[in-house]
C-alpha cells in the first residue's frame, strides 16, 4: 500500500499546487476529485477501464460520462492524464491525499474519535472544544464506534494519540501489577 501511496503523491501535490495557483476553491475540487474516486471504485467502472479494446481517449470519455455533475477542466486533465499513464486506479488515494493536503494548507486536521457508546453532536463538540488548544490546530471529527474501548474514547489526531478509555486503563493495572 505505501507504494501505491508512493506513486500517487505526485498527482495529488500537482493537484494541490494547481488550485493553489488557480486561486481555486479547495473544497470545491476536493468534491470534485472525491467523486472521480467515487466512480473509481465501483466494480464495473474497473472492468470496463482495464478492457484492452479500449484506447485512451475512449476510457476517458466513458470515465468522464459517469461522473456527475460534471467536473472541471483540470479535473478532466486529471482523469485523462491517469488513463494515460494506466493509474486510474490510484484515484482513491489521489483524492486522500488532496484531502489531506487541502487540510493542512487550511490548518485543519483530523481527530479520529473512537468512542465505546454513540456521542452526540454537543459530546462530539465539547470533546472538540478541549482538543483544539492541546493540539494547537483546528480539528474535524470523525467519529467510530469501537466497543472494545468498554468505556471512554481514544482520540487520533496524525501521529498523536490520546487514549483515556476504560480498556486502556485496565492495561495499564495489569502492566503495573504484574511490575
Amino acid at each position: 500500500m505505501a507504494e501505491l501511496s508512493t506513486v500517487a503523491r505526485p498527482y495529488a501535490e500537482a493537484l494541490m499546487s494547481a488550485a493553489i495557483d488557480q486561486k481555486a476553491s479547495l473544497s470545491s475540487w476536493g468534491e470534485q476529485v472525491q467523486r472521480l474516486a467515487d466512480v473509481s471504485n465501483v466494480e464495473s467502472v474497473r472492468v470496463a477501464m482495464s478492457d484492452p479494446r479500449l484506447n485512451h481517449a475512449q476510457r476517458a470519455e466513458i470515465f468522464l460520462s459517469l461522473v456527475k455533475p460534471d467536473v472541471d477542466v483540470q479535473m478532466k486533465n486529471l482523469v485523462n492524464l491517469l488513463v494515460a499513464n494506466d493509474r486510474l486506479s490510484l484515484l482513491e488515494i489521489i483524492s486522500s491525499q488532496f484531502h489531506a493536503l487541502k487540510d493542512a494548507a487550511e490548518g485543519v486536521a483530523q481527530a479520529h474519535i473512537y468512542s465505546a457508546f454513540p456521542m452526540s453532536d454537543e459530546q462530539v463538540s465539547q470533546l472538540i472544544k478541549l482538543l483544539e488548544p492541546k493540539f494547537g490546530i483546528k480539528l474535524k471529527p470523525v467519529v467510530t464506534i469501537d466497543t472494545s474501548l468498554i468505556g471512554g474514547v481514544r482520540v487520533q489526531v496524525g501521529d498523536h494519540v490520546l487514549d483515556t478509555s476504560v480498556q486502556a486503563q485496565l492495561v495499564s493495572m495489569r502492566d503495573a501489577l504484574a511490575a
